[in-house]
């Protein structure tokens, strides 16, 4: 409601500024208007009031760009009215007592002003220890989500682990509210698994909850079905999915069938923030690329991502990528 209210007031307010424009430049002669009408009594109810009245000289001095000129749109505008979900994050800097404390320290947090996501899909991508799965978790948390991942409904915890840094964001969400949303987190997707099967053993009314993942008990798959199952069952449109590293359990045919399913979910209306290794799912087209290094967070090219470097060279000449990288000169000597 916050958010609307902005929009209606951010509405209005540009509306009086052209109203004022329109006046300065352009006044409405009388001459011009029906007799009787409204404006035309107001108009010579204040005839001697400057603007109420133009003259034909005034006219032809009137600037020629004048109405190509409207009035600058207010602050951040773009990042409070939006169509996608979630358009920006932000770190409130001034609340943060010292950047020398764990999550603050790490040098993509130590730099962090705000990022702007794509409205399909955003991805981060960095070195082991980056700092991408926490800024994700964060992100996660932040929107409502639970810390071990599921959907917004899910309130358990096997070990509170997540860092604070979710207190500390500024969520810049659009006037559309998603209809679904779901925290995929690879290493505790066990957990939320478990979470499922002790739901469904409480005596309630209505569907289990596991019918949402097609009915079949993720236990009772190998990982990598159970995320399959995740994209293909539980997954709908409209929604605003949360992934972190889901890469982890799948091949990488499974890679590409699950590149395949987020296509269609995209063009159902739904926006991904992904944190990943893989350079199958970081290819797809129109994402944003977010890299965390020790400089800060910056967006990349596909094409410049270490993780498509690394494989083209290696695909490109596995045998001497393997000498290189196995060869012990010491051993020779």
């Amino acid at each position: 409601m916050w958010l609307i209210r902005q929009h209606e007031a951010i509405g209005k307010g540009t509306h009086r500024e052209k109203q004022q424009e329109t006046q300065q430049h352009f006044p409405i002669s009388s001459r011009a208007l029906p007799e009787g009408s409204p404006t035309r009594r107001h108009q010579e109810r204040h005839a001697g009031i400057p603007g109420c009245r133009v003259t034909g000289e005034q006219r032809r001095n009137f600037p020629s760009h004048a109405k190509l000129q409207p009035p600058p749109p207010p602050a951040n505008v773009d990042a409070m009215i939006t169509s996608q979900f979630v358009s920006r994050i932000s770190l409130q800097r001034d609340k943060v007592d010292s950047f020398d404390r764990y999550p603050f320290a790490l040098p993509a947090i130590r730099a962090l002003e705000q990022i702007d996501l794509h409205p399909k899909m955003t991805i981060l991508v960095g070195e082991n220890g980056s700092g991408k799965s926490t800024l994700l978790e964060a992100i996660a948390v932040a929107l409502g989500f639970n810390a071990e991942g599921g959907s917004r409904n899910f309130n358990f915890g096997t070990r509170a682990s997540h860092s604070e840094l979710h207190a500390f964001l500024r969520i810049a969400r659009g006037v559309r509210r998603p209809k679904d949303g779901f925290f995929l987190r690879a290493e505790s997707f066990f957990n939320v698994a478990t979470e499922i099967e002790n739901l469904d053993a409480e005596p309630m009314a209505g569907a289990r909850v596991i019918d949402g993942f097609g009915g079949r008990s993720l236990h009772e798959q190998s990982h990598g079905e159970s995320f399959l199952t995740l994209m293909t069952q539980r997954f709908r449109g409209e929604g605003l999915y949360i992934l972190d590293e889901p890469e982890a359990a799948l091949s990488p045919q499974r890679q590409l069938a699950v590149l395949s399913r987020i296509h269609d979910l995209v063009a159902e209306g739904a926006q991904f923030i992904m944190a990943t290794h893989s350079p199958l799912l970081m290819a797809y087209p129109d994402a944003r690329i977010l890299q965390l290094t020790a400089d800060g967070i910056e967006e990349v090219a596909y094409e410049d991502t270490e993780h498509y470097l690394v494989t083209r060279d290696f695909l490109a000449n596995p045998a001497r990528m393997l000498r290189v990288l196995l060869s012990r000169d010491d051993q020779d000597d």
